[in-house]
């Protein structure tokens, strides 16, 4: 029964925190701020830049947080640290106000409170391996996975039908001014986002701080951090030595970066290219989460029965597939057929892609998870997944950077977009090296900290 509560408890940070990815990162803030910038192209670049410095925080945060976590114990501390963060992160985004728009100001809150949400993350993932076996955390992760998807999606119901206005008519998704009193005008309801996302992450990190129990002890030894990073150093330095790790590393920075660019960019590409707004972006959004959810669960049926590498092949090129495919869709034209203005295929097709992304999407992140406990060294978790967040976000800037550069370039969202193909095959080519099972039998005492 304590088990199944701390289980339960663990789900809901991932109900907590998945209104950030959905409702800030891709369906409605990103979109709104590609409204008030006015430029498809422009925007699509400036988001890029500035979510790929929050990236590069995060990638030299992350292993050394985690390497520190590991020996001082206490993995809630810091979860309540960069809670913080990601709830006033989130508030701030309220003030991005028509009129009164600083797009660095906005920038500068909107990483703030990723840089929470993803650190965060580096300590509740190291927790998987003591909520079940090996052969159990497969499907834990995937049922936590869905579990947030399901909470995104509630939360975005939420802004379509109450809060968020469509730009023309001032009202929400079935005819309604947005609730409280809020100012259509000022876009008051679709500001709200910010505002409710950090809500929602307060009331139901409740049940996470409320269940679960941290089992490492709380006061670190005489030298503890000292030890910790030179401990990481170690690890960094016998990467080569774990080939298997070394390799998973690798791929999965490119594949995550790849996936995470299709997540930052497919809601201010469907505005910019399709001209869908906010409110048709949200209802696509919902599709995506729903197909999201019931593959998360399905793909941790999978990883439980088959282990985590087929599935993420499988997921790897299901995304390289609609990468491939993005390039082609436009307003005018799907794969190359010349369509009519008022023709609704653009926007079917599009539809499809969402589903496929949210399927293979909430997939592969729940198979990568489990797979980064197989690849880790048991007595360093928290490091390890701080190397994860490391090799998620290394690149992190890459994909961004690389969209922001060729949409300027080309000055084209479509041809923007064109890197997440080759970032998907360069981690399916890697993967190749991975072993099922990691390099159990490699780990030495030179990857342990130093006393």
């Amino acid at each position: 029964m304590e088990l199944r509560r701390r289980i339960w408890g663990w789900f809901f940070f991932d109900w907590a925190s998945q209104p950030y990815n959905t409702l800030l990162i891709t369906f409605i803030f990103a979109p709104y701020v590609q409204e008030l910038i006015g430029d498809g192209a422009q925007a699509q670049a400036a988001w890029g830049f500035g979510v790929g410095l929050a990236g590069f925080t995060i990638a030299i945060l992350a292993p050394i947080l985690g390497a520190i976590s590991d020996v001082s114990g206490n993995r809630l501390k810091w979860i309540w640290l960069f809670s913080v963060l990601y709830v006033v992160g989130s508030w701030m985004l309220w003030y991005a106000a028509p009129g009164d728009f600083n797009l660095y100001t906005t920038l500068f809150f909107f990483g703030l409170g990723m840089i929470g949400m993803e650190l965060a993350t580096i300590f509740t993932n190291s927790m998987l391996p003591d909520l079940g076996s090996k052969e159990e955390i497969g499907r834990i992760s995937g049922n936590g996975w869905a579990f947030g998807y399901a909470g995104g999606l509630v939360a975005l119901v939420i802004m379509l039908l109450l809060l968020a206005e469509n730009a023309e008519t001032g009202t929400t998704l079935i005819g309604m001014s947005p609730i409280l009193g809020l100012d259509p005008e000022m876009r008051e309801g679709t500001r709200a986002v910010g505002p409710l996302t950090a809500i929602w992450y307060a009331v139901f990190m409740i049940p996470f701080f409320l269940f679960v129990r941290d089992p490492k002890a709380s006061k670190p030894p005489k030298g503890a951090v000292r030890g910790a990073l030179k401990g990481l150093v170690g690890t960094i330095r016998n990467l080569p030595g774990t080939p298997s790790l070394f390799a998973y590393l690798g791929s999965s920075m490119f594949y995550r970066d790849a996936l995470n660019g299709m997540y930052f960019f497919g809601g201010i590409y469907a505005s910019g290219v399709l001209g869908w707004s906010v409110v048709f972006i949200g209802v696509f959004g919902i599709v995506a989460i729903i197909f999201g959810a019931i593959f998360a669960v399905i793909g941790g049926r999978m990883d439980q029965k088959f282990g985590p590498k087929p599935v993420i092949i499988v997921s790897i090129l299901v995304l390289a597939f609609v990468a491939g495919s993005i390039v082609f869709v436009s307003r005018s034209s799907v794969y190359g057929i010349v369509v009519g203005a008022d023709s609704m295929l653009p926007d079917i097709t599009f539809f499809v892609f969402g589903a496929l992304i949210g399927a293979a999407g909430g997939v592969i992140q729940a198979a990568s998870r489990t797979m980064m406990v197989r690849q880790a060294n048991p007595d360093r978790m928290a490091e390890a997944f701080g190397l994860y967040a490391l090799a998620g976000k290394a690149t992190s800037f890459l994909a961004p950077t690389l969209i922001g550069i060729v949409t300027t370039i080309s000055g084209s969202q479509q041809i923007g977009v064109s890197p997440l193909i080759f970032l998907f095959l360069l981690g399916l080519i890697l993967l190749v090296w991975v072993k099922p099972e990691g390099d159990p039998a490699q780990w030495s005492d030179s990857s342990q900290p130093s006393s």
